[in-house]
Parts: structure tokens; sequence; C-alpha cells
């Protein structure tokens, strides 16, 4: 079975919707980011789908397929990887290599984990993000925590969900000052 992670970049309060500056897609200027794209390589290798909620997906459509000088290598791995859309929504998703799911989500991501092929990565997607919690799909939380405090906006656990203990499985510190945490749950 595929290996469905959840990967997020957060604040220091948990943050992970958006709501200020404090993460760049494309790197900080001025800041050495060379180990943290180095990392995110890493796990670009070791997966073949890109699970997305509609939202997420036009936001990211709107953006990177323009990005025409990006040293980042993240336009070219958004192109040729396999994307799945959640939505009930959209009909035709304009970007190549991407599945419409129109099903119910977790009979859909059920289904993509049985498939063969290498790790599922869901990023952003909120809303997603807390139905496939919920449901007991997650297999990884891989967590970018950024040195920045929001104060407001949403978290990756839905509100009164709670995980007993999650097992460390990875964690490394980049020049940047961001973190990264690797956990999956202890069952």
């Amino acid at each position: 079975m595929r290996t469905l992670a959840i990967t997020q970049n957060v604040t220091v309060d948990g943050a992970v919707e958006m709501l200020g500056d404090w993460f760049d897609p494309k790197g900080q200027d001025g800041v050495d980011t060379s180990d943290l794209l180095e990392e995110l390589r890493r796990q670009d290798s070791t997966a073949d789908g890109l699970l997305l909620g509609r939202q997420t997906f036009e936001d990211f459509r709107g953006f990177w397929p323009r990005q025409t000088d990006d040293p980042t290598g993240i336009t070219a791995y958004l192109n040729q990887v396999q994307k799945y859309v959640v939505t009930s929504t959209l009909a035709d998703p304009q970007w190549q290599n991407t599945t419409v799911l129109k099903g119910d989500p977790v009979d859909e991501v059920r289904a993509l984990k049985e498939r063969p092929g290498q790790d599922i990565v869901v990023t952003g997607s909120i809303t997603l993000c807390h139905t496939l919690v919920e449901a007991g799909l997650v297999d990884e939380y891989r967590l970018f925590v950024y040195p920045a405090v929001q104060g407001r906006g949403r978290r990756l656990f839905p509100d009164g969900y709670e995980v007993p203990r999650l097992r460390l499985l990875d964690a490394k510190a980049f020049r940047s000052g961001v973190t990264y945490s690797r956990y999956a749950p202890a069952r």
C-alpha cells in the first residue's frame, strides 16, 4: 500500500493557513535555502502523486505553471507529477497530468493508496486534510516549521481531534531557521 503523507508549511504557533507573509514558495530573499530545497527534492523523488483540494489546486495552477525561471525545480516537478484534485465542481483541470476525483474523498483516497506506486503527498488543502486525518488515512505528517508566529489561521488538525501519540521518524534544522519533523501515527 502506498504512503499518504501530509506535507505542510506551518508557523511555530501551528498555523497552516497563510494569512501573512511568513512563507514564500520560491524562497526567502537573501537567505540560503539550498539545504531546504535539497530536502524537498529528496521527498519529491519518493512521490509520484500529489493530492490537492480544489482551492489549493487552483492556487497552484494559477502560479506554478507560469514560473518560467524557477531555480527551485518546484515548477518542473509540479508539471510532471500526477496530480489528483478532489472536487465536485471542477470539470476540466486545465493542467497536464491531472485527474479529477469527484467521488467521496475518503473512498477515492483509499483506492489511490491501494494502487501501485510511490508516496502520495497532500499539501495545503486544509479541508481535505481534516477529512483524511479524521478518516485515519494519513500515514505520515511532514511538517516544515517556519520561525514565525501568525497568531491566527487554520490548523492542520481539526478542532477537538486528538492523536494520543505520534512517532518521530526524522528531524532536521535548516540554515534558514526552518525545522522539519516527520511523524507517523503510533499504531
